[in-house]
C-alpha cells in the first residue's frame, strides 16, 4: 500500500500482547471468522481490510466493532465471476476512487471493486497476472508482485502489460533475481520492497535499478537475528526502517537502514495461540500512530499492537 508515512521512534516499543482486532473464532466463514487470511490495509480511521483468502471474500473491520466484520468484496463462493473471488491474497485502499485493488490470485487477475454501498461486483484492471503482493505510489501507478514469474511490474490505472521494476530474470538468487516474491511496499522515492520469498530476504529496488539491495536476511533460511524464514508483510516507515512479518520465525522484526541484523518487536515466543504467539503471520502494517497490526494466518485473527 502506499505508505501513510508513518515516523515512527527510533526507541519505539510495542505492547507484547497482541489484541485480536479481526477474526479469533476460529476458522470458518461467518462474519466473525476468517479463514486464512493475508494481507490487509488499514485506512486513516483505523478500519482494517484483509484478504480472507479461503473465503473467497474481502473483510472490513471497523475500528471498536469487536464481533462482526462485513464482507465488501466477493464472499460469493469461490469462481470467477465478476462478483466473485478466488483466493484472494492481497487488497489496498485507492483513496482517489474509494475503492479496493484486490490481488485474485487464483483467477490471475487485479481487481477493482468500489466501496459505495450497494456494490456486488468488481472490474477487472489487469488479467493473466499471478499476482500476490500490491501497492501503489502517491502517482496512483500499481505494483504487482508475480511470484509464478519471479518479477514485480509497475501499472499505469488501465495499462495491460506494466512495466518490469524487480526481477524478470527468472528463478534465482543473484541480485537480479527474486524467487516467489510476495508482499511489496513503495517509498516516495518510488524505490520498491519486495518479500523474496523462497530466498528469505526483503529486497530493496531502487527506481530504475537493473538488481536490487538485501536490506534484511539473505543469510539462508534461520532464526538467528541475521535471518528470515519466509518473509511475508512487509513495511517502511518515513526513515527507512524496514519492517517484516518473519512467517516461519512467528515473529515480527525491525531492520534499520544499514543493519546486518534486525531485532524482534513483538512474537518470536515460539509458535503458538497466546497473545503473545503468533502462528504464522503474514499481512503486516502500521497506522498511522504507529500501532503494529499484524494477520496471525494460522490463528485465524488480526491481532493489533499498542505503540507505548
Amino acid at each position: 500500500m502506499f505508505s501513510l508515512l508513518v515516523t515512527i521512534p527510533a526507541n519505539a516499543k510495542w505492547t507484547q500482547n497482541g489484541v485480536t482486532i479481526a477474526g479469533g473464532n476460529g476458522r470458518g466463514g461467518t462474519t466473525n471468522q476468517l479463514n486464512s487470511p493475508n494481507g490487509l490495509v488499514v485506512d486513516d480511521d483505523q478500519t482494517v481490510v484483509i484478504a480472507d483468502y479461503w473465503n473467497h471474500r474481502i473483510m472490513q473491520w471497523k475500528n471498536g466493532d469487536k464481533t462482526n466484520g462485513q464482507v465488501v468484496a466477493g464472499g460469493n463462493g469461490q469462481g470467477n465471476g465478476l462478483h466473485q473471488l478466488n483466493r484472494p491474497t492481497d487488497v489496498l485502499i485507492d483513496k482517489e476512487t474509494d475503492s479496493l485493488i484486490i490481488g485474485d490470485e487464483g483467477n490471475e487477475r487485479v481487481v477493482r471493486w468500489s466501496r459505495r454501498s450497494g456494490t456486488t461486483q468488481g472490474e477487472i484492471l489487469i488479467d493473466n497476472i499471478n499476482c500476490w503482493g500490491l501497492a501503489m505510489d502517491e502517482q496512483r501507478y500499481l505494483y504487482v508482485a508475480d511470484d509464478r514469474k519471479h518479477e514485480v511490474r509497475r501499472y499505469q490505472l488501465g495499462e495491460k502489460n506494466g512495466t518490469l521494476v524487480a526481477g524478470g530474470n527468472g528463478e534465482g538468487d543473484g541480485l537480479n533475481r527474486l524467487h516467489s516474491p510476495t508482499y511489496l511496499f513503495v517509498d516516495r522515492d518510488h524505490s520498491v520492497y519486495v518479500s523474496d520469498e523462497q530466498n528469505h530476504r526483503v529486497m530493496k529496488w531502487v527506481e530504475g535499478a537493473k538488481e536490487g539491495i538485501v536490506v534484511a536476511g539473505g543469510q539462508g533460511q534461520g532464526s538467528a537475528l541475521t535471518q528470515l524464514y519466509y518473509p511475508y508483510g512487509i513495511f517502511v516507515d518515513a526513515v527507512g526502517t524496514l519492517y517484516a512479518a518473519d512467517t516461519r520465525n512467528h515473529r515480527v522484526m525491525r531492520w534499520t537502514q544499514g543493519a546486518t541484523q534486525g531485532t524482534v518487536i513483538v512474537g518470536g515466543n515460539g509458535r503458538g495461540s497466546g497473545a503473545n504467539q503468533f502462528y504464522a503471520p503474514v499481512g503486516s502494517s502500521f497506522d498511522r500512530h504507529g500501532n503494529l497490526y499484524v494477520v496471525d494466518y494460522n490463528n485465524y485473527r488480526v491481532q493489533r499492537f499498542s505503540i507505548e
